[in-house]
Formats: structure tokens, sequence, C-alpha cells
């Protein structure tokens, strides 16, 4: 059980046998009134968020002043706990002070940023502490308007209607969606599925609500899919070819062009940024001071964001249905893992290019995605290790080359005289690593 920072341990949720998590997220219609309240709701959490952050780090100042007063540890300011429990107890105490308004908005509004802070601090003290892997996380800083909006709800109503065209969610009521809920309706008449949670959020212009789903699955593969042709097959990713699916024996299975959403955007986005710095926005350069932003400059702001996140949504399309289809068809998947934002880092200027690059791919999402993926469906995922060369050996009498470099794009063997395509000859030797298992 994981610890919740200055607080008890939490213990996570036990998925039953049988059943897997799952989410379903569905875009929004509201009308104006539930609009303005979903505002009011993220406002909250980020209100939550950070006044509880102001105490938290007023507490940790005052006991660091006291400290070099020389006074003892029990003369000291009591400690504010970290945990959830412990931040939820003083905003119950506090809020009626300074968040008169309070009641306005549903409990689950204050949780999520209180959630939010708790998780943020526990990395913060795991990071410090030398118990959290990964790049070092720092201290909490304070949530700016412009942050993600979200809000978690937990308890209360959370139902999907029966029309297929509106869910209920906690104090907001029934809100029209932009979409069928059919796949998820489906499931809850039948008894196959119970909803856990709902998150409202706004990305692109759009209110989205993500359901997180405790789903009932029979782990086999779908009726469409005859007998697979191919059982142990290897992935290799890139940046031209999002992925390159090859069996041990060294046929070429599949290959997929990356989409590059954001890349194609690119001239739009150009065109609409330089229209936008030519408009009154939140700052004047004159005065070197905020100010308020012309309304055509808002819809142009829309725009840019109505842009990126249809670029994200083509973006995920395609990965979704790559991931999906690996995992029905084959039984046994090999995949790199990489330290995608280690090579983001790196480079400066003259790398700037090939680190967009690699974050249109969206590298990381294949192993993330096929992990979950091969859950639902009869399929094994094999993660090859991090600093097996599978670029660098020969798929054919297997000596290594390592004076191989990315500018490489055809793999020449020394030793046998092969040449092959080089993201070809990683997903065979990625396969038949996955074959000796």
């Amino acid at each position: 059980m994981p610890w919740a920072g200055r607080g008890l341990p939490v213990a996570r949720f036990a998925v039953p046998d049988g059943w897997v998590l799952q989410a379903y997220r569905f875009a929004l219609d509201p009308a104006p009134a539930i609009e303005r309240a979903c505002w009011s709701h993220v406002g909250a959490a980020r209100f939550a968020y950070n006044h509880m952050l102001w105490r938290v780090k007023a507490v940790l100042d005052q006991r660091a002043a006291e400290r070099s007063y020389g006074l003892g540890a029990a003369d000291l300011t009591p400690a504010q706990g970290w945990s959830l429990p412990a931040l939820r107890r003083t905003w119950n105490q506090v809020k009626a002070e300074v968040a008169p308004w309070w009641a306005e908005n549903s409990k689950e509004a204050y949780n999520s940023g209180l959630d939010a802070l708790a998780r943020a601090l526990e990395a913060w003290s795991k990071s410090r502490n030398g118990g959290r892997a990964g790049q070092r996380a720092g201290f909490p800083r304070f949530k700016r308007k412009q942050a993600r909006h979200s809000v978690r709800f937990t308890t209360g109503i959370l139902r999907v209607e029966p029309d297929r065209h509106h869910v209920t969610l906690p104090r907001l009521g029934c809100i029209k969606t932009h979409e069928s809920t059919r796949k998820l309706a489906r499931r809850l008449e039948v008894d196959a599925a119970r909803i856990l949670s709902a998150t409202l959020s706004h990305s692109g212009g759009r209110w989205l609500v993500s359901f997180q789903v405790l789903v009932r699955r029979a782990r086999r593969g779908p009726a469409h899919i005859g007998q697979r042709a191919h059982r142990v097959v290897g992935v290799d990713v890139g940046v031209k070819d999002l992925m390159v699916v090859a069996s041990p024996d060294g046929a070429e299975v599949q290959r997929i062009s990356a989409p590059k959403s954001l890349g194609r955007a690119q001239g739009r986005l150009r065109r609409l940024q330089r229209k936008a710095a030519r408009q009154q926005g939140k700052w004047d350069p004159a005065t070197q001071a905020k100010r308020q932003p012309s309304k055509r400059w808002l819809r142009t702001q829309a725009r840019i964001a109505k842009t990126y996140a249809c670029a994200a949504n083509i973006r995920r399309d395609t990965l979704h249905k790559a991931t999906t289809r690996l995992a029905q068809r084959h039984a046994v998947i090999v995949v790199e893992t990489l330290n995608v934002a280690g090579m983001c880092t790196a480079g400066g200027v003259r790398k700037r290019g090939l680190n967009r690059a690699l974050a249109d791919a969206a590298l990381a999402q294949v192993r993330r995605m096929l992990g979950y993926k091969t859950l639902w469906y009869p399929s094994r995922l094999v993660e090859a290790d991090r600093w097996y060369p599978s670029s660098k050996i020969c798929s054919e009498c297997g000596r290594r080359k390592p004076n191989l470099t990315l500018a490489n794009r055809t793999y020449a063997c020394d030793h046998c005289g092969m040449v092959l395509n080089r993201d070809l000859n990683a997903a065979i030797n990625l396969a038949r690593l996955g074959d000796t298992r």
C-alpha cells in the first residue's frame, strides 16, 4: 500500500477477476446555465488547491523560521498534514470563512483540488527521499486560470440516461451529449459494467466527460478475427513509420505511417499565431502590464486551441486503431522500452525539429496502450530491455554494428552483406526476442 504523506496508508482499489478498468469519454453539449456551473466547479477545485497549498507553504516557512530561532520541536507551530484526509479536515474548518460561496458547488469539486494537491505533495516528498523513480519532482506550484480545467466526481448521481444522449452528474444535472453513449449504455443495461467515477474537463473549446468504469470482459478474441497468421510479432516504433511489425521468420507483417498531425497543422498554427500577435492580447508590451484582451483575440485563441485538439484527436485515433489491431491479431507482442522524455530533453535549437517530431509521434503511448489492451484480449506484451540494441544487431547473422547512426535508414551488415530496412531489421530482432521466452 502506498504512503499517503504524513497520514495513514491508503489501500488501492482491487479489480476483481474477470473485470477490467476502462474509460469511456464523451463530448458534451451543455446548456448555457449548465456550462456556467461547469466553470464554477473547475474554478472551485482550483481555489481549494491554491488555498490549501498556501496554508501548507505558510506552515512550512513558519516552522523553518522558528527552528532558526532555536525553538524545540514541542514549541513549533503544529504541522499541516499532507494526506487527503488531513487536507480535507482543514478545508472543512476554514471553508466558511475563506469561501462563503462553497455551497454553490458539489463537495467533489473541492475534493478534486485537494486530491491533486495531496498527490503533488506526496510526489515531492518521495522524490526528495529517493522513493520515487523518474525525474525529480519539484514543490507544487499555484495553479493559474490557464491550467487544465477538470473536476472529478466519485459520489452522487453518476448515470448514463436510457435515451443514450444524456448523462447525469452531481449538482450539474442532466447534460446532453454530443455523441451517442450506446457503447457504455449496453454494458450497463446487462450489468456488465459499473461506473466508479466521472471526470469533467474542458479541452479544445469543448466540455468532455470521462467515466471510469469497471467492466466485465471475457478474455477472448473478437468473433470477426480468424486464425492468427503470426503468433509472435515485434513492433519497432519511429518518427517516419509509426510502427513496423515483423515476425520472427523475417516477414514484414504491417507498416503504419506516422500521422504527423501536428506537423501538418503547423502552417495553420503559424497563420493563427501571427494573427493573434497583431491583435490586442492580455499583455501590453508598451506599458508592461496586463490588459483586457479583445474579443477577436479571444476568438483566435479558441481557433488555435481547436487546431491543437484536432491534431491530438487524429494522433490518438491512429494509435488506438493500430494498438487494438495488434492486441486482437497476435498472441505475443514485443515492444521497445524507450526513454522518450530523455530523448526530447537534450539538443537545443539544432534538435528542435526532431524533438517536435518525437512529441508528434507520441511513441511512449504505444507501449502504454498495449499494456492494458493485451489484458482485454488473449495476448501478452513483452517489453524489451531499454538497452537492448535491436537496431544494431543483424537479423541474419547476429553480429552487432556499433557505429550505426540515426541518419542510416538502411542496415548494411559488414559481415554477411545483408542489406535491409533499419526499422524492419529492428522489428525482426524484437520478434525473435519474444519467441525465445
